[in-house]
């Protein structure tokens, strides 16, 4: 019997690669440098195997005809080894600490260990130790249990995991050989994020909430800062991205830094990874830290690859079903040296924002004037604010009105890529995006003009009938009124976003150890807004609501009044009628070279971008007229019906068609010129970067450390008095930074990481159009300061990651960042620039009398200065996923996903102090089913707020989604999604005086379904 088993293990050596190399038992763990081309397997596993320090075994008979791809880059033995074999017939299993086995995929015809089936472009993403007695493999030492070959495996050794589950092992792989605190989203495949927008699966990661807008996730918050703290880039050169907002969301354009995500298909991309600490090479913006974003290349796959994907979407508020489709072809060619991709997305989406609002709640005591002495029927007392009569303490809507906001939306994505392998050694890649988002909105709502109190009279004020006072004596939670008049708001929107992306890079490898990479890209994005508004005024009727059996939204009493009749309508004005453009413009040049010695690497490089943003806007005609000739019925069926029982009360609205055909509004604009501005940011940086790992004892520390310097040259533009005037300021910044990873065993690391950050100011700082100089008083207001130098930012880390199980993983950490330079506004006496001078003396305001020569004269401005008195921000995150591999049977397919952010700051503006995710999922390669549950806490919006209150305030919504899915092939899969499936509310109030509870805005956007099914090839 030890004669056969010795027999047969010399065989069997005989006929196999074996790569035995002298390594640490970390050495899988560990983040190693390869430099493999694409070449016949029997030689690259060998090259891998002495490069990663690894032993690797693999029977001829298997390899002989197979060709591997290229691996290039820092990364570890799991990573390389799936890359290398991805897309053949092959694929690697661990056997030990650091040696492994090359087996026959599953399906191929030869046994192996590989329980599920993978389609050939899904990488490896997870690697289970077998029970094999590794220290056998490649020595001559005899054995009664010799290791196990290829063609006998364990029995059940799971190789690959595939699915939601194997998208977060590939996540969590990253994550775990990261130098930096990294997070990531993996797409199984291409057309396989795990939500529909980017910003959706984003918010999925510990220290991620996102800002909503018509039930779709619009802006991210990264570990409590604002949008524009956080830096986005995407196929590695940073990018704009823009659209119009709702009625809740804002009137204009984004102007600003923050990226609006919706703007893009998630189909797109198969990747996106968070860095959360900052290292040299990685370029400076965004404190918060950087999302990088990336679509699929050719040499991602080998040989032919096709993707296709069809959905239809369903909402429970439209009743419509919208479509939703992607294609991705892709091709290799030339014994694997030229590869083309190309890949479309496209889907409408109709969604409808529904809800009750008061425009904020105010008194006429904070307002400044009284009700209208009728001497109401009064029930309860109101509480003493001062005022000469108590009634005017009293809180009331401002302008109660019923919502509706209709939003149809066409969204389309292109990428394009081309890749090529010239010579040994280089690699060239071509990359081009396109993205287009169309929407067009019709919004109405039934304002009742409760805004300003008195008598009534030309379109406002009213006569009060009877009040009821809140128990705490501060709200007029029920009133009725004579003499009101309806000012009914309609308003038609068109908007369009276009983004275009073309980005040329390539690397060489110079030698094994000397390696260059370039890239030169260009980036631009587009938004045209458009809006016509009218308000039609009736006359003056009975109102009255009733919030006691709600807090958000009132019950209405219209009398005898029909506020639907067109003929009770008696006036109508355009208060809107205008065009605006918001042109962002990136380009940016790069180039870093690395060199590797031994375990130690060290990058230099160097960085160009100029940023351009421009915006402008135009004004056509604002006729008034007779609304009766233009009015019709409310336009939708089953208004409200999501949001209360019984739906809410119909009012008639402008007939857009109508109007259109009259001739009572031209096409007609005038660029208002005055409102144009133009701001250029051009920054030229360099950094050097060294990165290594030593041995202390048994443990591995991998260290990181370099510094950044970068200048920053700003031009701000505008026309002011009709003569062009140009601002031009710069400032430079040394940005250090230092991470360490300590892997104290192969699955525990501990991590510490100090970096400077900064992020420069905001566009509308720096924006100088439009200021008021007043020459009598000598002073300046709204007036931007392109002067302003950068927020700047002292950030430390410390965190603890537990790689358990086969894919578990528990980690916590905790961050600060001080702040130490940031942004205010203040009164400040000094010179007025030069640059100014000439639209002072062109200013028919002006006069020399006023004794306010800029050349001579001090003004007094109130502008935004810099300050050392920053925001601290604090916070801790954890992670906790569990795949339940250890229960028996289907058991075993299940797990979960969570993890629960706490930040805290000195400014809390747009910040959740708790938010937590949680997804359970069912997963066994062939179906999938899962559920995710993201929760903020509300979160501050302004203070103090508007209208008197002390603080104005957004409801933190709980959102549940659903995902399942099931092949019914290999390679055709149905797949089912929900998204918002509890049709979760959206609510901003006020605090009052503090204490209070004043709803401004509800609304509700309904679940969205999506059904449909995928081919792959």
């Amino acid at each position: 019997m030890m004669k056969n088993s010795t027999l047969r293990g010399a065989l069997f050596t005989s006929a196999a690669i074996v790569c035995t190399i002298s390594s640490p038992v970390q050495a899988a763990a560990q983040t190693r440098q390869f430099a493999i081309e694409a070449q016949p397997a029997e030689t690259a596993i060998t090259q891998l195997g002495r490069q990663g320090d690894v032993q690797i075994i693999a029977a001829r008979r298997l390899t002989q005809t197979v060709r591997t791809n290229a691996v290039r880059g820092e990364m570890s033995v799991d990573e390389a080894l799936s890359r290398l074999l991805a897309g053949t017939r092959l694929v690697a299993r661990r056997t030990g600490p650091g040696s492994y086995a090359v087996v026959a995929r599953a399906g191929t015809g030869a046994s192996t260990a590989v329980s599920a089936t993978v389609p050939r472009a899904v990488t490896l993403t997870s690697l289970t130790t077998a029970s094999a007695a590794q220290d056998n493999i490649g020595s001559n030492a005899r054995s009664d249990s010799p290791p196990e070959t290829p063609d006998e495996p364990a029995n059940g050794t799971e190789i690959l995991v595939t699915g939601f589950r194997g998208s977060l092992a590939k996540a969590q792989d990253l994550k775990r050989r990261a130098v930096n605190l990294t997070e990531s989203i993996m797409a199984e495949d291409m057309a396989k994020m795990p939500d529909l927008n980017l910003s959706e699966s984003i918010q999925r990661l510990p220290g991620v909430a996102i800002s909503r807008e018509g039930g779709e996730g619009r802006n991210i918050t990264l570990r409590g800062f604002s949008p524009d703290f956080t830096r986005t880039t995407l196929n590695g050169m940073e990018v704009p991205a823009s659209s119009d907002g709702l009625d809740s969301g804002g009137f204009t354009i984004n102007a600003g830094r923050a990226f609006d995500f919706h703007v893009f298909a998630s189909e797109l991309f198969n990747r996106i990874d968070v860095q959360k600490t900052q290292r040299a090479s990685i370029e400076e913006g965004g404190i918060a830290g950087t999302v990088d974003l990336y679509s699929a290349k050719p040499f991602d796959f080998s040989g032919f690859h096709f993707v296709g994907s069809a959905l239809g979407g369903y909402n429970t508020m439209t009743r419509k079903v919208d479509p939703r489709a992607t294609v991705m072809i892709s091709d290799t060619f030339a014994d694997d040296r030229i590869g083309v991709l190309f890949s479309a997305a496209y889907s409408k989406r109709t969604v409808y924002q529904e809800g009750f609002s008061s425009v904020r709640w105010t008194s006429p005591y904070v307002n400044g004037d009284s009700w209208a002495d009728t001497s109401p029927a009064v029930t309860g007392t109101p509480e003493d604010c001062g005022a000469a009569d108590r009634l005017d303490c009293l809180w009331a809507p401002r302008l109660p009105r019923a919502d509706f906001f209709g939003n149809d939306q066409k969204r389309l994505g292109l990428t394009g890529s081309i890749q090529a392998r010239p010579v040994e050694g280089l690699t060239l890649s071509f990359d081009a995006l396109y993205s287009q988002l169309d929407s067009d909105r019709y919004s109405y709502n039934s304002m009742e003009w409760l805004l300003t109190h008195g008598s009534p009279g030309n379109f406002v004020g009213q006569t009060p009938l009877s009040f009821t006072v809140a128990p705490d004596g501060k709200q007029l939670v029920a009133a009725a009124f004579d003499d009101v008049t309806s000012w009914y708001e309609s308003r038609h929107q068109t908007s369009t976003s276009k983004f275009r992306q073309f980005v040329l890079s390539g690397d060489y490898e110079v030698t094994s150890a000397l390696k260059i990479d370039a890239m030169v890209g260009k980036a631009r994005d587009t938004a045209d807004r458009s809006e016509l508004r009218f308000y039609a005024r009736s006359v003056p009727h009975y109102y009255a609501y009733d919030y006691s059996g709600s807090k958000d939204v009132a019950q209405v009493d219209y009398g005898s009044y029909d506020p639907n009749d067109p003929d009770n309508f008696i006036n109508a004005t355009t208060p809107a009628n205008r065009l605006n453009n918001v042109v962002k413009d990136n380009v940016t040049a790069k180039a870093n070279a690395t060199f590797t010695k031994g375990r130690f690497t060290a990058q230099a490089g160097f960085a160009y971008n100029r940023r351009l943003v421009r915006y402008s806007e135009a004004q056509g005609d604002l006729p008034t007229f007779d609304p009766s000739r233009y009015l019709t019925s409310f336009p939708y069926a089953h208004f409200g019906s999501g949001v209360v029982s019984g739906g809410l009360p119909t009012f008639a609205v402008m007939d857009f068609d109508a109007i259109g055909s009259s001739g009572l509004v031209s096409g007609n604009y005038t660029t208002n010129v005055a409102a144009g501005w133009q701001v250029v940011e051009k920054t030229t940086g360099g950094y050097g970067e060294v990165t290594g790992e030593i041995d202390i004892g048994s443990m591995t520390l991998r260290l990181d450390g370099g510094a950044r310097w970068v200048r920053t040259d700003v031009e701000s533009s505008a026309v002011i008095s009709g003569s062009p005037v140009q601002v031009k300021r710069h400032y430079d910044n040394f940005l250090p930074s230092f991470n360490a990873a300590l892997n104290i065993t192969p699955d525990l690391v501990a991590r510490f990481a100090y970096a400077r950050s900064m992020t420069r100011p905001g566009l509308a700082s720096l924006n100088i159009a439009a200021p008021v100089f007043e020459y009598t008083t000598r002073t300046v207001s709204n007036l931007g300061n392109p002067a302003l130098k950068p927020y700047l930012s002292n950030d430390f880390d410390l965190g603890f990651e537990w790689y358990f199980s086969k894919g578990g993983l528990f980690a916590v950490g905790v961050f600060k960042k001080n702040i130490i330079s940031s942004l205010t506004t203040s009164v400040v006496q000094q010179s007025v620039p030069q640059e100014y001078w000439a639209a002072i003396y062109a200013d028919p305001r002006y006069d020399a009398s006023y004794q306010a020569d800029p050349a001579t004269a001090q003004y007094t401005f109130y502008s935004t200065v810099n300050s050392p008195d920053g925001n601290s921000v604090k916070g801790l995150e954890a992670t906790l996923n569990v795949p339940f591999t250890f229960l028996p049977g289907a058991l075993s397919y299940f797990g979960i996903a969570s993890n629960y952010t706490h930040v805290s700051a000195r400014d809390s503006t747009g910040l959740s102090p708790n938010s937590y995710n949680f997804t359970a999922y069912y997963d066994t390669g062939d179906l999938g089913v899962r559920l995710s549950v993201n929760k903020r806490d509300d979160y501050l919006l302004s203070a103090p707020g508007g209208n008197g209150h002390i603080q104005e305030r957004k409801y933190g919504p709980t959102q549940v989604d659903f995902s399942a899915y099931y092949n019914l092939t290999k390679r055709i899969s149905i797949n089912l999604q929900g998204i918002n499936i509890t049709n979760e509310k959206e609510r901003i109030y006020g605090t009052g005086d503090g204490t209070q509870y004043l709803v401004r805005e509800f609304s509700r956007t309904g679940a969205q379904w999506f059904v449909g099914a995928r081919y792959q090839f």
